[in-house]
């Protein structure tokens, strides 16, 4: 490993250190916000409602501003920062800013306009059954069309900020949103009703903006009234985008299928497959998205300076340290899944129905968990070297199976006897790790290897250690069948981390040993 390797690791490690104590503090308000809504509504007809709508305006974020324009924008924007051309990155920036403005509110425009047909023949049918259900969601849809372009303005300065090695305060944005939410339901839920659920959306959406401009105004950037359509940067960032928007489309229209699937089961499975698959993404979000956040910009500057052994080593060490992360984390949820939810949600109108539903679907998210965090570092990856198509080719194909798995599995689990949601959270898993391994074959090809042995040695002391974390948990399970859920799930957690942790250590894995030797060096001055 060389100096300047070594140097771009501690980079990304830092930085990704700090997105993740950000993402962490996210998770927290995320919970609390999630815990509210369910202690709140539970898993009634009104949720599933609101759910439904605000797929909607997810869907649009993602698709026009999200996802599909930070992995196009960032490396274009990191670019020209890299070779000194400040004016002109802001003047693309400018043009980009001014474009979603005008893009997302047509957008949302024709939306509101369209809402009912909408819900009822694409979204949800199954609401039809219950016509005040279906004008619920037409309803609380309208309310929430303007976060959509407040989120996508946000989305662009998110952009600005990690291009700049600023990632604290842009991953404390999903925060913010949640406080949005919480206020909501404290405050406005009690007169409004559910309605004020979707107000605390828009409330949300704009604290998730404010949060970020004190940092963008001390970048003292420039300001240029664009749209830039002739300038060759801005053309680049839409040729980019396009696959982008492509992949993100199919993985969107996948989440509307399971919609639409669960709005034709029994109540509350809508909210069961969604709120299951946030309790999985936690998790993903501390463990992958910082990584990749933090990587992202390091990655795109070392192939903008042509120095792809400097890439390939620091992907690989991502990759490595990811592994360490979701593997446990992945058996931990399949094993303690139903002890937890019970423990964090199971309290007002959130009954051991409900429980049941969501730790149902988290069961077989769960299989998921280290798919998805590899294809959040992989996808980045690809971003980082210009390369979009890679990645949402791949994508749209596995969501094509995802679409095709989520039929056949619900059937299936229907045809058993079971909840067919589970079905739905398997076909999820199912496709997203197939995704996985053909991104990782792919990227290995491109950059002529991706340290295979460095990766599989650490991935086998992480399998090995996790096994006997799996062994313990299950005596752990057996022994406490009478006990309190806190009990259960709280001892089950500390009990999994401690025995993994300790197993790493005799392993004697040097990312572990570091970590342990950075702790002993920090505290050793208050234990004097």
């Amino acid at each position: 490993m060389t100096i300047i390797e070594d140097s771009a690791n501690k980079q990304i490690a830092r930085s990704a250190g700090k997105v993740m104590i950000a993402l962490l503090i996210s998770n927290i308000v995320n919970l609390v916000s999630l815990i509210l809504n369910a202690t709140t509504f539970g898993t009634q007809a009104e949720m599933d409602a609101f759910l439904a709508a605000n797929r909607v305006t997810e869907t649009l974020f993602l698709l026009m501003a999200g996802g599909a324009l930070g992995s196009a924008f960032i490396p274009t924007f990191t670019g020209l920062l890299t070779k000194g051309e400040r004016s002109p990155a802001w003047r693309l920036a400018s043009a980009i800013g001014n474009l979603v403005l005008i893009v997302l509110t047509l957008a949302a425009l024709l939306l509101a306009i369209f809402a009912q047909p909408l819900v009822h023949y694409v979204l949800a049918p199954g609401f039809a059954n219950d016509p005040g259900q279906e004008a619920l969601a037409v309803d609380l849809l309208r309310i929430m069309l303007p976060s959509v372009v407040i989120f996508g303005l946000s989305g662009l300065v998110m952009g600005i900020l990690n291009s700049h090695q600023v990632f604290f305060i842009p991953a404390l944005t999903p925060a913010m949103y949640r406080l949005g939410m919480i206020f909501g339901v404290l405050c406005l839920v009690p007169t409004m009703g559910i309605y004020g659920l979707a107000w605390g959306v828009v409330i949300g959406s704009c604290l998730h903006l404010v949060l970020q401009l004190p940092s963008l105004l001390r970048l003292k950037g420039i300001y240029f009234p664009t749209l830039g359509l002739k300038l060759p940067e801005v053309r680049q960032v839409g040729l980019l985008m396009l696959p982008r928007v492509f992949g993100v489309a199919a993985v969107q229209i996948n989440f509307w299928v399971n919609v639409r699937l669960a709005s034709l089961m029994s109540e509350g499975s809508i909210t069961g497959i969604t709120w299951g698959l946030t309790m999985m993404l936690m998790p993903q979000a501390i463990i992958a998205q910082s990584v990749a956040m933090a990587a992202l910009p390091t990655l795109s500057a070392q192939y903008a300076l042509n120095k792809i052994d400097d890439l390939r080593h620091s992907l690989a060490a991502s990759l490595r340290g990811i592994l360490f992360l979701a593997i446990p984390a992945s058996v931990g949820l399949l094993l303690l899944g139903q002890p937890i939810v019970a423990l964090l949600l199971q309290y007002g109108n959130f009954t051991e129905e409900s429980t049941q539903l969501i730790s149902w679907a988290l069961l077989w998210y769960s299989a998921g968990l280290v798919g998805h965090c590899i294809v959040e570092i992989l996808a980045r990856a690809f971003y980082a070297m210009q390369n979009t198509k890679t990645p949402v080719f791949v994508g749209a194909a596995a969501m094509g199976l995802n679409v095709f798995f989520s039929v056949l599995f619900s059937g299936w689990f229907y045809r058993m006897g079971w909840m067919p949601l589970g079905g739905l959270a398997l076909a999820n898993s199912v496709a997203t790790g197939l995704e996985a391994v053909c991104l990782f074959f792919l990227m290995r090809r491109r950059l002529a290897g991706l340290e295979g042995m460095y990766i599989f040695e650490g991935t086998g002391k992480a399998v090995l250690s996790m096994v006997v974390m799996a062994l313990v948990l299950w005596g752990w399970l057996g022994m406490t069948t009478d006990q309190p859920v806190w009990m259960v799930g709280i001892g089950g957690v500390v009990l999994g981390g401690a025995v993994y942790g300790l197993c790493m250590l005799l392993l004697r894995v040097p990312e572990v040993e570091t970590v342990v030797n950075l702790l002993k060096r920090r505290l050793k001055p208050v234990f004097k």
